[in-house]
């Protein structure tokens, strides 16, 4: 059986897209994809069945990384059922999360795996920004996907 993650933002066109892609890759890196599903979702629905943001597809093509598959799909309570860790990237989804969670849940933020992120991190909403905004999303990113990758090698084995 998978240990399943689910990476969740506000519409799922931007951060928790980069955060699933670039963290599919950090697990396959590290000998995890046949130990670990990722997936990602938003808290609201606004581009439920939509393509990611064209920036965020530039950022990751620029850097080796494909977004070109993702469509975007609202996060369901009833995930919890099979999700074993629910990452939200930013304090708002966090609270929207676990106030859908059934006791027990595993909920929290992504960048609570950087070691070098300070307590209670956020990866920030590059929306309404340029395409720097982007590139720091994906810095950040990737740098959590490497701490949570270390966690699930010393756990799942």
């Amino acid at each position: 059986m998978s240990y399943h993650v689910c990476l969740v933002c506000m519409g799922n066109i931007c951060r928790s897209p980069m955060a699933e892609i670039v963290l599919r890759r950090t697990l396959a890196e590290h000998g995890l994809d046949r130990l670990v599903t990722v997936d990602s979702a938003g808290t609201d629905g606004w581009h439920e069945g939509g393509p990611i943001d064209e920036r965020a597809g530039r950022t990751l093509a620029a850097h080796g990384y494909d977004g070109s598959a993702h469509r975007a799909r609202r996060f369901q309570a009833a995930w919890f059922g099979h999700a074993d860790l629910v990452l939200a990237m930013d304090a708002t989804n966090l609270r929207a999360l676990r106030a859908l969670a059934p006791a027990g849940a595993e909920v929290r933020l992504f960048r609570s795996f950087d070691p070098t992120a300070p307590e209670n991190a956020e990866v920030p909403d590059p929306y309404y920004g340029g395409d720097e905004g982007f590139v720091q999303v994906l810095d950040m990113v990737r740098a959590a996907s490497e701490g949570l990758a270390k966690h699930l090698a010393a756990t799942l084995r």
